[in-house]
């Protein structure tokens, strides 16, 4: 995955919709350990008492039943403590490193796979695994390209006009979308999808797509790929559906404007947009029935099961997100909300949430790992400075 607000805040100030998902390999189900000592973090069930003292939800906070399915009908497990908390992060413990591709520094982490070095000096903007190689998107003149990688850090493929990548959550297959620039950097109309498996199950497939802007891949999903584009470059967005092999990608007209699509056959929605606010709505996947709405939050993704939806600011502009929340799927109930400064919020699996996290521009960063039941939060990377990033 990338840095998962930018195309929020380009097409939020353009009065237009964007994505923000994530996936990764299921991870190690510790939770983050409290730390005693800490007076504001980690955000344990049971936190001492903090600066900006956390607050109970108004929000209905029922206690779900049953176990989360493919349906999204279930929370991990219920929330308990206070549901709103601010991470210091300087006082957080250290934990165990992310268990999905990251990038620190140069380096390639994480994941089913050894560390790989992107060679080059240019900016990398997206990483990712699939099978036994690492993917990266990386500056090039005016546009991108993506290497691919083999466990020595050899290139083995470049691939043209790169800009975004998201995988299966088992990690053995990736999309990726690709979309020409002119020399000043503009975007012109049209992009060309990919699909590819693991080494030894089919290659590479893609197909183009002419005339659509502004595109952006939601999910790859129970062999199908799901990505946001527009007729107009200024206009409103739709949600399209290609399964690899198949000529032409299908138009879900009942899902205008998506945010987000999960695997239990639901998307994020953007509903309305105005001057500093937003709503958005969970609608089914393909028929666009509305399971909920919000207007407190804007959904950006959703855990691997789909039973917990991954949102942030209602207006998301500017450097990073002031806040990252997570709402029952079910119902859009507030499980948790944390404070500080986010640029990016990814599901590890389906009791973590891995948020990039630091104090500002040019500020030590680190990933950092939040249990979704508890609250409670620890440092999945040291806090230093450098190129740090959470991959697909």
């Amino acid at each position: 995955m990338r840095v998962q607000n930018g195309r929020l805040v380009a097409l939020v100030a353009a009065v237009a919709v964007a994505a923000v998902t994530g996936g990764g390999a299921l991870a190690w189900r510790q939770g983050p350990q409290a730390n005693a000592e800490a007076d504001a973090a980690p955000l344990s069930s049971s936190p001492s008492p903090v600066a900006s003292t956390p607050t109970k939800s108004t929000t209905n906070t029922s206690k779900p039943t049953g176990t989360p399915s493919s349906k999204p009908s279930t929370p991990a497990s219920t929330p308990s403590g206070p549901v709103k908390t601010k991470i210091d992060l300087k006082k957080l413990n250290p934990g165990r490193t992310p268990q999905i591709t990251y990038l620190s520094g140069r380096t390639i982490r994480g994941g089913a796979g050894e560390d790989v070095k992107v060679p080059g000096t240019t900016d990398i903007q997206e990483v990712a695994r699939v099978g036994g190689s690492a993917l990266a998107v990386v500056t090039k003149g005016f546009g991108n390209e993506m290497l691919t990688l083999d466990s020595e850090g050899n290139v083995t493929r470049r691939t043209p006009d790169v800009t975004q990548i998201v995988t299966t959550d088992d990690g053995n297959a990736a999309a990726y979308a690709g979309t020409k620039r002119k020399d000043t950097g503009e975007e012109t109309a049209g992009a060309t999808i990919y699909a590819e498996q693991a080494e030894g199950q089919g290659g590479v497939q893609k197909i183009i797509v002419p005339d659509i802007w502004n595109t952006t891949l939601e999910a790859y999903v129970d062999g199908k790929i799901y990505f946001d584009a527009s007729t107009t470059q200024d206009g409103p967005s739709t949600l399209y559906e290609w399964t690899p092999g198949e000529s032409k990608a299908a138009v879900l007209k009942s899902i205008p404007n998506a945010l987000a699509v999960s695997s239990a056959s639901t998307a994020g929605s953007l509903t309305t947009l105005s001057d500093q606010s937003s709503c958005s709505s969970l609608l089914t996947v393909p028929a666009g029935k509305r399971l909920w709405r919000t207007c407190d939050y804007m959904i950006t993704g959703f855990t691997p099961d789909g039973a917990t939806v991954i949102a942030g600011s209602k207006y998301q502009d500017g450097y990073g997100d002031g806040i990252a929340v997570v709402l029952d799927a079910k119902n859009g109930t507030l499980l948790h909300e944390w404070s500080g400064v986010f640029r990016q919020a990814v599901p590890e699996d389906d009791q973590h949430v891995l948020l990039l996290a630091d104090d500002g521009d040019e500020t030590p960063a680190s990933i950092v790992r939040c249990t979704i039941s508890t609250g409670a939060c620890e440092l999945a990377t040291p806090l230093a400075k450098g190129q740090l990033l959470i991959g697909a």
